[in-house]
Parts: structure tokens; sequence; C-alpha cells
């Protein structure tokens, strides 16, 4: 039999040239639906995602907020306590806060205020927290308040974590404030002569304290404290100021006020010596007499308190970094009111 050769490479040659194609041509679309599927998922990717959560005042992204607001199951949170069916606030049992406070022992009470004793408790997660406690039959408007208070947030308030009702007893949980309230430090015996309040620190503190009241005043409907003073003004490890109790007023039974009154020269703290300008001094006092004023209408409100403490310590830092700490003392309260 006789081969031709040449017909033979050139059908060779044809049938490896279709295969080659074939190939090529499988490739080529394997790729572009690679192209597409990848442009599809690229583009998902941007539309779809959620953004990351931005830090706030309010601790909208504080990792101390519950997660998934509304599961049955108690979910751990750091700082927090846990989370229950209530959005921001957790129904405890007697027997949790017996166990975190050794039974109420005497040794945990950390103080007292208008709501009871205050004990400190530590939480099977961890957490510390401090522990208010009355006697009074369960009320479910009180349930209702402690909901509403809990979802208050932000960095210049303490957190209401939860609550207790049983056994004849009503209880608050809050978060735990390592370095008491600002009471103890100006008044305390024994705590004040550990810790010296500057006067900047003093107007960085009443800056806190401000700024969380202007949160209360801003929300809808507005939370006015009702119960503001010093031993309301916690402060934590790194001496930030948080204002506690904030609508707790709400949950007692209407009491009277005994409005206190002092002399002028009862006005400055004879611990603070030399360390302020008269200028700053005079400053704050005049905003705070502008905050008594007898009528509503003429008092500043919070955000303005803020704005002025704020322009006060400004002041206050630049005189001192010029003239130095004790500059122009001022001696007696009464001096304060004279005019320039």
């Amino acid at each position: 039999m006789v081969v031709d050769y040449h017909e033979f490479w050139t059908s060779s040659l044809y049938q490896m040239s279709s295969s080659i194609a074939a190939i090529v041509g499988a490739a080529a679309g394997g790729l572009a639906l690679l192209v597409i599927i990848i442009g599809f998922l690229w583009f998902y990717i941007l539309c779809c995602r959620t953004p990351a959560n931005k830090s706030s005042e309010t601790g909208s992204s504080d990792p101390s907020n519950p997660v998934e607001w509304g599961r049955r199951d108690r979910i751990s949170c750091a700082g927090c306590g846990l989370a229950s069916e209530h959005q921001g606030a957790r129904q405890f049992t007697l027997e949790e806060l017996e166990e975190a406070t050794k039974n109420f022992s005497e040794s945990n009470i950390v103080g007292t205020g208008s709501f009871g004793l205050v004990y400190k408790g530590l939480l099977l997660d961890g957490t510390i927290v401090a522990i208010k406690r009355r006697v009074s039959v369960p009320r479910q408007a009180f349930t209702e308040q402690v909901r509403i208070l809990s979802e208050i947030r932000h960095r210049n308030l303490v957190t209401l974590i939860g609550y207790c009702q049983e056994g004849g007893l009503q209880m608050l949980i809050f978060e735990y404030l390592p370095n008491g309230s600002i009471s103890g430090h100006l008044y305390d015996s024994e705590q004040h002569s550990l810790t010296r309040l500057e006067f900047k620190q003093r107007l960085a503190v009443a800056i806190g304290a401000a700024k969380g009241l202007a949160h209360l005043h801003g929300l809808s409907p507005p939370v006015v404290h009702k119960d503001f003073k010093t031993s309301n003004v916690l402060v934590d490890e790194n001496f930030i100021a948080k204002v506690a109790d904030a609508g707790v007023f709400k949950l007692l039974q209407g009491t009277g006020e005994v409005e206190a009154h002092m002399g002028s020269n009862d006005l400055i703290d004879c611990r603070l010596g030399g360390g302020f300008t008269s200028e700053g001094m005079k400053e704050l006092i005049a905003l705070t007499l502008q905050c008594l004023n007898p009528s509503g209408h003429s008092r500043p409100k919070m955000r303005a308190v803020v704005v002025e403490l704020d322009r006060i310590l400004e002041m206050e830092m630049a005189l001192t970094m010029v003239m130095g700490d004790g500059t122009a003392i001022v001696t007696l309260g009464s001096q304060l009111f004279t005019s320039a």
C-alpha cells in the first residue's frame, strides 16, 4: 500500500490545530467565567458588607455593650454582665447576687445612698459590679423604668447592667468604678489624704460630669437627674468622671430636699492652697452661680456648661504654663465677687 505522506501530515496537522483551538477556546471560556465570578463577588463585597462600628461618646462600639440584644439565652460580655430578654438590662436572680456578694456580707459593703446599701459583687464571668439593694415589693413599673435607663449609654455615665426583684427586695446592678466618688476624694479623711486633687483635675472631672448630664438632657424625652451631687460623680481607674444614679430618682418614693447654704469664704477648698489662678477660680464660681439661679430659664444649658468649663480649663492651663501654679492666689471667697 502506497502512503501519501504529504496528505498524511496535512491531515495530522489539521487535526492537531483543531484540538489546540478547542483547548484554547475552552480555556478562554473558563477564564472568562472566572473573571465574571470574581467581579460578581467583588461587587457584592463592596455593596453589601456592613460598615465597621465607629467609636463615640455614646459607647455604640464599646466592647462592653451586650451583643445580640433580645436573645433569651444568656451571653457573657466583658464589662457588662450578661444579656437577657430585656434590651440592655438583665434580670438577675437573688441566688446569683447572693453568691456574688458572699450572701451580702458586710465586708462587701462599699457605700450607701438614697436607694440603699451598695455592695461590691463578683459575677461568675469575672465581672465586678456594684449592687444597690433596698426592701420593696415587686413592681412592674420598676422593671420598665430599669429597662429604659439601661439603654442609656455614654462614657460619662455609669452603666446600669440589670436588676432583681425577689424575696421582698429590689436591686440595681451597675458597672463598678474602682476609684469611688469625688465626694470621697474631697471629704473622706482617709481617702483624700492619699489623693490631692489639683484645680485642673477638678475642672476635668467637672467637664466629664457636665458631659454626662448634657447627654441626659439631650435625650428624647430628656432625662433629668434630680439627685446630682458629688457622691453621685464616680471616677474610673483613669480618673474619668461618670455620673451615677441617672434617672434612679424616679424609682424612689419622693423625699423632700434639704438645701445646703454656705458662706462666700467656704467656696474654695483650703487644701488647694495656691494651686490655681484667680482668673480661673473667678470664672468657675461665676459659672456655678449661674447654674444655681432659682429661675430655670436663667440657668445655662448643660451643653453651654461643658463649653464654658472647657474654656476655663484651657485658660487655666495656659496661665499656669506661663506664670506657674500659685499665681495670684485668692485668699477669701468674697474677693471673687469684686469687679475687676
